[in-house]
């Protein structure tokens, strides 16, 4: 198991247990960014901004192709919010959350009920070495996580295993111009210690995607540059930091969030959703 070191869910898991309401409407489903299909002429109240990360996790599982019937894993499942999202819309589901943090699972666990028809599991483990038989799912999914994992490579191998014949992974993840990589790896060196968010590694190109994908056999379906869609959560949040009095020098939360909000509207690094599919035969 790697080390759980997420000061930022440290601080939403505080909120959740103080009861926090801002914080709890906000990010007690959903812990990733909103979707806006036009940006509102308003900084998002945290109900907006709830229902915008909802669309973002329908956004992901629609390019992954889920649909009703389908056993589905979602890696790095946080608090649940997208099994959730599919326990409610969809019927005969067979849905597995997956983290390495026992404590994110143990508040899936309490939020998340399976309607009739469907069912739900929690696991514990590491979606680098995922604890699943060969060909055990029709879909997984990792929304917003993967820049978390150790290994990109290593998990997508992972996905190739447990997912059946013709069945698709679908993700999404902030993905930088090829030219910034240097510069992300650089910061990276120099970095002390893990920041606000933990270990995170964005020197991640579409064009590396596209290699890792050729090189495992699978074959793309969506690459979805939905940056412009993701740019109002940068206003929420430090709205909601700032009204909340967080100390913006603790954990390098206001660096790493200015960093990522100017490199986004320069669109230096773009947020997608990519999805692929393990051929048939």
């Amino acid at each position: 198991m790697h080390p759980v070191n997420l000061p930022y869910f440290d601080l939403i898991l505080d909120a959740l247990a103080a009861g926090d309401i801002p914080i709890t409407t906000a990010f007690g489903r959903h812990i990733h960014w909103g979707y806006w299909s036009e940006s509102p002429n308003h900084t998002p109240t945290p109900e907006e901004f709830a229902q915008a990360a909802e669309r973002l996790t329908h956004e992901v599982y629609n390019a992954g192709l889920v649909t009703a019937g389908q056993r589905v894993l979602d890696a790095g499942c946080g608090f649940g919010g997208a099994i959730a999202s599919l326990n409610e819309n969809l019927t005969a589901m067979d849905l597995t959350g997956l983290n390495i943090d026992p404590r994110q699972l143990a508040q899936a666990k309490t939020k998340v009920t399976p309607t009739v028809g469907n069912s739900i599991q929690w696991v514990e483990g590491d979606a680098c070495a995922l604890p699943f038989p060969d060909g055990s799912f029709d879909r997984v999914l990792a929304v917003e996580c993967i820049f978390h994992f150790p290994d990109r490579r290593q998990f997508f191998q992972e996905a190739w295993r447990v997912l059946k014949p013709g069945g698709y992974l679908a993700l999404s993840d902030f993905v930088p111009q090829v030219w910034l990589i240097p510069f992300l790896e650089l910061g990276a060196a120099l970095q002390l210690k893990p920041g606000f968010y933990g270990g995170v590694n964005v020197s991640y190109a579409v064009e590396h995607y596209r290699t890792l994908a050729a090189d495992l056999g699978f074959q793309p379906h969506m690459e979805r540059d939905i940056t412009k869609n993701t740019l109002p959560t940068y206003d929420f949040l430090f709205n909601l930091g700032s009204k909340k009095g967080i100390d913006w020098s603790q954990w390098s939360a206001f660096y790493q969030t200015l960093q990522i909000t100017l490199a986004s509207r320069l669109h230096w690094v773009k947020y997608m959703i990519l999805a692929y599919q393990k051929p048939e035969n």
